[in-house]
């Protein structure tokens, strides 16, 4: 059940300015936004109502990667076949992004791939809760990621009601040392502590994402924001895949009353990087700014003499876990970097490969005559 406005408006979507001035209104097509996604068929919604959607085949030839494919968030033109069914046939442009790389196996072995996790969200609440899954570090991971696709970070700590005041004014101090700049918002579904702070923060027309290991509350807590006959543990497919699905395992868009936009994500075990490493000098620009005073320039931070950065960590000046987590994830991105220019260096070769075989094959032809 995604909880729709009964009488809605585009707007009520979340379709603004920006998606209409990138539109090719010539094309004479619908626009529609995507709510859902079960394995090749999309779930797509507009002021006409909810269809079942696939993707035009020339659509899918010309997808390079998973990310030309639409994904939940996104802003995609339609033809409406009927009531229920739909084509898609073009993503408009997206404002901001969220994706994560993760390990998949297959089998010729260990492959990575790029998960695109929502579209067009302007808020991504990091949903941490206060006993096992506390980690600060997991929390300036998942900042990075929402920083490079240019989104607002917030920070929910969950579960408050599991612990006591003087440990919850302890940790919430922590993350206000760790992370200055960022909105936190302390939540328990037992409690009720901070739910009308949580509505208060979310605005009409806006897309908020929910991000969070498994078990963090995160499907509690939106159910709490729908109210009286929300649920989004269950739902159902049919007619065009005929297939059932469990909502848990998959990303879902849900209308709140008050007329902002939530995305649900199935918990995520790991968080890998899915960004360049200027995303992770933007995050951490405090160290950024301290790297400027190295005594080398291709500085390191790790042993060199006159590190600058290496001098706060002892003073300090600066925290010695954020250190420890710019190192390893400026390296991580650093190997992401390089997997996608090889990356690009394959599919550069291939197409060399391609394009001289055609070559040989109208050579071959004009012999033949």
């Amino acid at each position: 059940m995604n909880t729709e406005p009964k009488k809605l408006n585009i707007e009520d979507l979340g379709y603004d300015a920006f998606f209409e001035s990138n539109r090719n209104k010539s094309e004479g097509f619908s626009v529609a936004r995507v709510i859902a996604e079960h394995k090749g068929i999309y779930e797509v919604i507009n002021q006409n109502g909810r269809f079942l959607a696939k993707i035009t085949g020339k659509r899918m030839f010309s997808a390079s990667s998973r990310e030309d494919y639409p994904a939940v968030g996104d802003w995609v033109t339609i033809t409406e076949l009927n009531a229920e069914q739909a084509v898609i046939h073009e993503i408009l442009p997206r404002k901001t992004i969220i994706k994560r790389k993760f390990g998949k196996k297959n089998r010729t072995g260990d492959k990575t791939e790029v998960q695109v996790i929502g579209a067009n969200i302007d808020v991504a609440y990091v949903i941490e809760s206060v006993d096992r899954d506390y980690n600060l570090n997991r929390l300036e991971r998942y900042f990075v990621i929402v920083g490079e696709g240019g989104i607002k970070p917030a920070i929910v700590l969950n579960k408050t009601d599991l612990i006591s005041r003087e440990e919850l004014n302890s940790k919430l101090n922590q993350i206000k040392k760790r992370f200055v700049d960022i909105d936190i918002i302390a939540t328990s579904t037992v409690s009720t502590e901070g739910l009308d702070e949580l509505r208060s923060y979310m605005s009409y027309g806006k897309t908020y994402c929910f991000l969070g290991s498994s078990g963090v509350g995160k499907s509690s807590l939106i159910n709490k924001l729908i109210g009286e006959g929300g649920n989004i543990k269950t739902g159902a497919v049919s007619g065009y895949s005929g297939r059932g699905r469990h909502v848990t395992t998959s990303r879902d868009m849900y209308f709140l009353k008050s007329g902002s936009i939530v995305i649900d994500n199935p918990g995520m075990r790991e968080v890998g990087m899915a960004v360049a490493k200027e995303g992770v000098e933007d995050f951490f620009d405090d160290i950024t700014v301290l790297a400027k005073k190295c005594k080398y320039v291709d500085c390191t931070h790790a042993r060199e003499p006159g590190c600058e950065v290496l001098r706060a960590v002892k003073s300090g000046r600066l925290d010695g876990g954020r250190y420890l987590n710019y190192i390893g994830l400026k390296k991580e991105a650093r190997h992401f970097e390089m997997t996608e220019l090889e990356k690009k260096e394959k599919d550069r070769q291939f197409g060399k490969f391609v394009s001289k075989a055609k070559k040989d094959m109208k050579y071959r032809e004009h012999k033949s005559y």
